[in-house]
């Protein structure tokens, strides 16, 4: 093939895929040839020179390392892949001691086929050269600086930080049980008289419910009347005392008992009033009826503190402890929030949902938290103290092992057994395995675990290769 002298310009042919462009320094003063890619190689001549060391350096023409070396040619039929994986360096002035000895040639498909001398494959791509270091005992991975730009490798190093995480559990408002109080009687009653007060009425405590006729309670008040009144047994504490007794057990309130020993009257009917401040939840009693002991007259709950009854998961368990902070909103009351703790976690687990349920104490004092009200909590676990902790896409997880690839520097990367702790805002506690300031790969991980594990399986097979 015929070729026309380049003359008074410097150029630089880099062949890639079948193609090539050209970049010139100067401009052209005479006619110009262009170098094809099937001219290159069957000519063997180099399009290209890159520094010895395998870095991103290139020079169109024979050039020279500032320590003397000789950049390495690259002829059209090499594996333009910009990797670290090469021949032998040129011989140069300084190059004496720096040449590496090539261990054995691996396939270059990455089937576990290994051969002492240089071969090529049945498509006729030419073995791939490992060197002494390239693969080491302790189990790290080496890759190139080409391989490391191309499949985006990036480093950070693990850090102490404060990592929280929110369990988000549904759940209703339920009454205080322990605010909520039935009014009944204890014997016989007739109901004389209702007050003005209906389920949903805010009570206070002493305030008058109803007006309510009983005969044994007029018959016990009538016997304690005659006995503080008696000139044999009036000044006797212990008569009196027995006859008061028994008006207390039929549960008359403190104030009408008062009321007879100051007036020495036996009233005919009993005002009963509500025993503490709250909410009519239920009213059952009617003017002219008839209680019979033990009927529920009023039910009455102060809801200015209420109980938010959250489902949480078995899976979050592990988290939750009694005093941890939680924020409440309403699907009703959008905008607002209510602060609360956790007060108890119940000790089962639902069969059906896998959840257990968790009980926070909420104020209520303008009464917006209304029984049976859907909400959504949130609830914050995790520790104040700083732990060393990696981004979660550091972890390799395998199911029965987790690991991260420690960046030993100078494209070297071990892989190391980690126990991880909680997670939290994308980052996983390292418990151990890892100390504070080392550098973890935190992308592409997967590729160099899959080049370790392609490595690994390419020693094994060299070995058992191997004469004894």
């Amino acid at each position: 093939m015929s070729r026309v002298v380049l003359a008074g310009t410097t150029a630089a042919f880099i062949a890639a895929a079948g193609g090539g462009f050209i970049v010139t320094q100067r401009p052209l003063t005479h006619a110009l040839a262009v170098v094809t890619p099937a001219d290159a190689q069957e000519s063997g001549a180099p399009i290209y020179y890159q520094d010895p060391d395998g870095k991103p350096a290139y020079s169109s023409t024979p050039k020279k390392t500032p320590d003397g070396r000789n950049y390495r040619a690259i002829p059209a039929n090499a594996d333009i892949n910009f990797e670290d994986i090469v021949a032998e360096p040129m011989p140069g002035p300084n190059s004496v001691g720096m040449e590496r000895k090539i261990k054995y040639y691996r396939n270059p498909m990455g089937l576990p086929d290994t051969s002492p001398t240089p071969k090529k494959d049945s498509m006729g791509m030419d073995y791939i050269p490992v060197f002494d270091g390239d693969d080491s005992d302790d189990g790290s991975v080496k890759l190139s600086p080409g391989k490391i730009q191309r499949t985006g490798v990036k480093s950070e190093p693990a850090t102490r930080r404060v990592i929280r995480t929110q369990i988000r559990a549904p759940g209703t408002i339920q009454l205080d049980e322990r605010r909520i109080s039935v009014i009944s009687m204890r014997a016989e009653s007739w109901v004389q008289k209702v007050a003005d007060v209906t389920t949903g009425t805010k009570v206070r405590s002493g305030q008058p419910l109803m007006d309510i006729y009983s005969p044994a309670i007029s018959s016990a008040a009538a016997e304690y009347v005659a006995t503080i009144t008696s000139k044999t047994t009036g000044g006797d504490g212990l008569y009196g005392r027995g006859s008061r007794q028994r008006i207390m057990n039929l549960d008359v309130p403190d104030t009408v008992i008062a009321e007879i020993e100051k007036s020495r009257i036996v009233p005919i009917s009993i005002a009963w009033a509500a025993p503490r401040d709250g909410i009519v939840l239920e009213r059952n009693a009617i003017e002219g009826m008839r209680a019979q002991p033990g009927d529920i007259l009023f039910r009455i709950a102060d809801t200015s503190l209420v109980w938010a009854m959250v489902d949480v998961a078995e899976r979050d368990l592990g988290a939750i402890a009694v005093g941890q902070p939680v924020n409440v909103r309403t699907r009703s009351l959008s905008g607002r929030q209510f602060a609360g703790k956790v007060n108890v976690i119940y000790p089962q687990v639902n069969r059906e949902t896998r959840t257990t349920r968790v009980r926070i104490e909420l104020m209520n004092a303008d009464l917006a938290l209304l029984p049976d009200m859907y909400i959504d909590a949130s609830i914050e676990t995790g520790s104040a103290d700083p732990v060393v902790s990696v981004p979660e896409s550091a972890v390799i997880d395998t199911g029965t092992r987790q690991s991260v690839f420690v960046d030993k520097g100078q494209g070297r990367f071990e892989p190391r057994g980690v126990g991880l702790g909680r997670r939290g805002g994308g980052y996983v506690e390292i418990r151990e395995g890892v100390a504070d300031g080392e550098p973890v790969v935190i992308s592409a991980n997967f590729l160099i675990d899959a080049e370790s594990n392609l490595k690994a399986a390419l020693k094994g097979f060299s070995d058992a290769r191997s004469p004894q």
